[in-house]
């Protein structure tokens, strides 16, 4: 081989190396990257869809019932910041909260001006949905199901593309303290109720 395409062919390795530099500055995501261990280790499993532990956020649709009370019983939904506007009482902050501390919160509202030790009950009934995002055939929102896995998120959202990057999954989600992380994640990874999955998209 001459020296002339050596020459050549450095000059074309080094543009390529240059290019997913470029490439990897313009993707950087200022949102801390965390592992699915620090997670749990963190509190933030906190959110699991089952048992009653599960933490309420914007657009859980929820039962209250409020005993011997017909017209303060109801389904109600959490708005986008996390409040549930309830008859008499006003706005309440559920986001963050547990059913049995919503069911508390709401209860001691209302007594003693409206109700005298009311007997309050809270169910989830709907859980908020998930979002797919990137290289995904059909990117959007999706009714959560439990115990569903990244990749079962992907395959509901049509499948990856092809510029997408199939082994770099990312979660995005809020931690318990209400910043937005992003979960390191794998196709076995379980979702939850309001997750972000992140599908990049390839170099080349």
């Amino acid at each position: 081989m001459s020296c002339s395409s050596i020459l050549k062919r450095l000059v074309v390795m080094s543009s390529l190396y240059i290019a997913v530099f470029a490439l990897a500055a313009c993707e950087s995501d200022p949102t801390p990257i965390v592992r699915e261990s620090a997670v749990k280790a963190d509190g933030l499993h906190l959110t699991q869809a089952n048992g009653a532990d599960y933490r309420l956020g914007a657009n859980d649709r929820v039962r209250i019932i409020v005993f011997g009370q017909p017209t303060l019983t109801g389904e109600y939904t959490l708005d986008g910041n996390g409040q549930l506007a309830f008859p008499l009482i006003g706005s309440v902050a559920a986001s963050g909260q547990s059913p049995a501390q919503l069911q508390k919160a709401i209860a001691a509202k209302l007594d003693p001006d409206y109700l005298q030790n009311p007997s309050v009950s809270a169910e989830v009934i709907t859980r908020r949905p998930f979002y797919v995002i990137g290289e995904v055939q059909k990117p959007g929102n999706y009714p959560y199901v439990t115990d569903m896995t990244a990749l079962q998120a992907v395959a509901m959202a049509g499948g990856y593309t092809y510029r997408a990057r199939q082994n770099n999954l990312y979660l995005k989600r809020l931690d318990a303290n209400g910043r937005m992380v992003r979960v390191a994640a794998t196709p076995e990874t379980r979702i939850q109720p309001g997750d972000t999955v992140e599908i990049k998209e390839r170099y080349f």
